[in-house]
């Protein structure tokens, strides 16, 4: 494969990915990594419907257990100690925990390449301001969502949550590859957790192209674990002008700062349960990140994980992310099953490495897309809310997020040369 293109590996290879670090930032490392599996590679898969995670090697596929956490957890202790896994955790992962299976993707994928590239991609600039016309959302859609939100302020009023995130599948048929819609999303949507994933595997069909900006969880060779959870957003604005104010606008009102700590205090705790006494710590608080369309209020949240516990075993603990649940995370959690209407599939859930040697980096499905290999694609939106919340403005931030990946599947052609996209020969390090 060496001097191959990503497109070319993905034509050739049914289980590869990328981790795509060419729009990273500072905080995030600007690293990319392009892995494929030969058919002899593990790879396993999570049906939360069936309860079982499989095994997949060559052409035979083995039912291994039925928790993929404890499942990965095994096989990195009974592998290479130099071995990387790669992969993602679905909403619906943790079968402990409140949330429907998926009707399409398994719930969760994790592979080890024995082949794997790596480049440090330039500093690039941040983006500058670029107006999105959000789509028109379908009259029913729209009716589900506010008779949804109405159901969250019941519970919001009652005091059952003090924070919901409140999220709709939307679904298209369009018939382009998946690579060919993957390099027009990192074209239109450069993000620190941009990245593509191919499971092509009978049974186990899975292809997630993500253009996300937050973080989930990482943890260094020290075991500092650090969470940067997003929460408060705003379109960007047409003019130079126009963009201050609302990046302005994000960074002083009160009810996205509201919004933003009452995620903080969460994965305060959350980390907090699997960190050492005193460790917890929040080094920056309510920080303003702009992105092609949308500013984002960010918060970053640190504790160092305690001795005894893996780092499969600390996310574990962590997932799902505390900012796609709201607080507290398993109450919430059940007002979601209740009131969500679909299924949230790989959305919401987390997507990157975990190396055997501890070390990870996961971000959060977010501005992400799905889908099985049929010409199905979903995508998912949505937003936190609390009592202050109004349905017009969360609706229209919702269809905001949504826009750029419904361009995306209008616009992707797969004739597209994806000029700028990684080789391997670019990659060997």
């Amino acid at each position: 494969m060496a001097g191959k293109s990503f497109s070319e590996i993905a034509a050739s290879c049914g289980r590869c990915f990328w981790l795509d670090g060419a729009a990273g930032r500072d905080w995030s490392g600007r690293r990319s990594y392009l892995g494929w599996l030969e058919p002899g590679d593990v790879s396993i898969s999570y049906s939360a419907r069936a309860g079982v995670v499989r095994r997949h090697q060559a052409s035979r596929t083995e039912d291994i257990g039925t928790d993929v956490f404890e499942a990965l957890q095994h096989e990195i202790a009974t592998g290479p100690s130099d071995a990387q896994w790669f992969g993602y955790f679905g909403y619906a992962a943790r079968p402990d925990l409140p949330a429907r299976p998926s009707e399409d993707l398994p719930d969760a994928v994790w592979m080890c390449p024995s082949h794997l590239r790596v480049v440090t991609h330039p500093l690039t600039e941040a983006p500058g301001p670029s107006a999105v016309l959000p789509h028109p959302l379908d009259p029913g859609r729209e009716r589900s969502y506010r008779e949804a939100f109405t159901l969250v302020q019941d519970e919001l009023h009652a005091g059952n949550t003090y924070e919901t995130n409140l999220t709709y599948r939307v679904t298209l048929q369009r018939a382009v590859s998946p690579v060919a819609a993957y390099l027009e999303l990192r074209r239109r949507n450069p993000a620190p957790y941009a990245g593509f994933l191919q499971h092509d595997v009978p049974g186990a069909h899975a292809w997630l192209l993500s253009s996300s900006p937050e973080r989930f969880v990482t943890v260094d060779a020290d075991r500092w674990a650090e969470s940067r959870p997003i929460k408060g957003t705003t379109a960007r604005g047409a003019t130079d002008e126009d963009d201050e104010w609302l990046r302005s606008r994000l960074a002083h009102d009160p009810r996205f700062r509201a919004e933003n700590l009452m995620i903080v205090d969460l994965l305060r705790n959350d980390l907090g349960i699997v960190s050492e006494p005193g460790t917890v710590s929040t080094p920056g608080l309510m920080e303003v990140e702009s992105y092609a369309s949308v500013h984002q209020l960010v918060s970053t949240v640190r504790g160092r994980l305690r001795e005894e516990l893996t780092t499969v075993e600390a996310i574990r603990a962590l997932f799902p992310p505390g900012s796609m649940t709201g607080a507290p995370k398993r109450r919430t959690m059940e007002i979601i099953d209740r009131i969500e209407d679909s299924p949230r599939g790989a959305y919401a859930g987390a997507f990157g490495r975990i190396a055997a040697s501890g070390e990870a980096d996961l971000g959060v499905i977010i501005r992400s897309l799905t889908t099985d290999g049929s010409g199905n694609w979903a995508l998912g939106t949505g937003g936190g809310i609390t009592v202050h919340s109004e349905a017009d403005f969360e609706l229209a931030e919702t269809r905001v997020k949504a826009t750029r990946l419904q361009d995306v599947l209008r616009e992707a052609d797969d004739t597209t040369t994806g000029a700028d996209e990684m080789k391997t020969t670019e990659a060997a390090q």
